[in-house]
Order: structure tokens, then C-alpha cells, then sequence
């Protein structure tokens, strides 16, 4: 296993996978940084294209990525992934929503820890996933992040409702 960590407008970025595929991309300024495994080898090269790739997407020069990658997850976990990779770049989905477009009988709760479980953030975009009422809501790299990544695509965030709320009736972002 592979691993080389990015600096990034959104704070550093720990890459791990094997020569032929990407396997984890890890927010290390959150709460719980990632540690690399002794055995694993640190080195840029396996990760060339996806640096590039998330260079060019920071530069907001690239709206979705070309990249092998090779998560790990149940066969529920995976569906919603492949979901995830299918909401356009700039637009936003619902949890249930998109537990409706996965799974009929689904609810937005189990996609919702699906999303959590992401191996692959920014890649996997599970940013783009927010509450019902249009708030956003858990994400493991912080709602500061969360909000960071929309705005850069340009979709619509909570920062947009708190300039739309009337005086004393400000919308909030939950953590939840």
C-alpha cells in the first residue's frame, strides 16, 4: 500500500492505495487524522493523475475525475457510491432523495451512513449530499469543508440560506 499526503485549499489530503487504484483519500485536518500503517510505503508516484486531477478540480478547471479507484464497502455501500459519482458537479441531492434513486425501500438514514463511510471524498462526491430542507448536514471532513467544496462548484449551500432567511429567522446548519 501506497500513500502520499497533498496540501490543498481545503487543508492537507492523505492519499492511500496500491499501484493500480486509489483506495482512500482522508481530510487530515479533521478530528481523527489518518496514520499511515508501518508497512505502508510513502511515495507520490502511484498517485501522479490523482494529484493532478485534484489540482485541476481545486482550480475548479475540472468538474468530475478520470481516475482508477477501488473502494472497499458492503454491496449497499457501493451502490450508493456509484451513486454519489452519478450527481452532477455543482448540484446538490437530498439523502432520501438518492436512497429513493438507489434502493426503493431504502431510507436516507442508511444512506446516510453509507455516505459517512466514503472511502473516497471529493473523488466519491458525498459532499454533495445534503438534508431535506436544503441544510447541510454530517460530513466527516467538517461542514466548514463541506461548504468550502460546494462553493467551489457553485451550488447552493447554507451560506446562501442564511443571506435568504428574514431577519431573526436564520437558517442553521446541523451537524447531525
Amino acid at each position: 500500500m501506497y500513500w502520499h499526503e497533498m496540501d490543498s485549499p481545503i487543508g492537507p489530503l492523505l492519499l492511500a492505495g496500491t499501484a493500480e487504484a486509489l483506495t482512500r483519500v482522508h481530510f487530515q485536518a479533521g478530528p481523527h487524522p489518518l496514520r499511515p500503517a508501518r508497512e505502508w510505503r510513502r511515495d507520490p508516484g502511484p498517485f501522479a493523475h490523482a494529484l493532478a486531477q485534484l489540482q485541476e478540480y481545486f482550480a475548479g478547471a475540472r468538474r468530475g475525475f478520470d481516475l482508477t479507484f477501488a473502494p472497499r464497502g458492503t454491496r449497499f455501500q457501493l451502490a450508493v457510491w456509484q451513486a454519489l459519482v452519478a450527481i452532477p458537479y455543482g448540484q446538490t441531492l437530498s439523502y432520501g432523495e438518492l436512497a429513493r434513486r438507489i434502493e426503493p425501500g431504502s431510507g436516507a438514514r442508511a444512506v446516510g451512513l453509507a455516505n459517512g463511510a466514503n472511502p473516497l471524498p471529493i473523488i466519491v462526491p458525498c459532499h454533495r449530499v445534503i438534508g431535506a430542507d436544503g441544510s447541510l448536514t454530517g460530513f466527516g471532513g467538517g461542514l466548514a469543508i463541506k461548504r468550502a467544496l460546494l462553493s467551489l462548484e457553485g451550488a447552493a449551500c447554507v451560506a446562501d440560506l442564511f443571506a435568504a432567511s428574514p431577519p431573526g429567522h436564520a437558517a442553521q446548519a446541523s451537524d447531525a
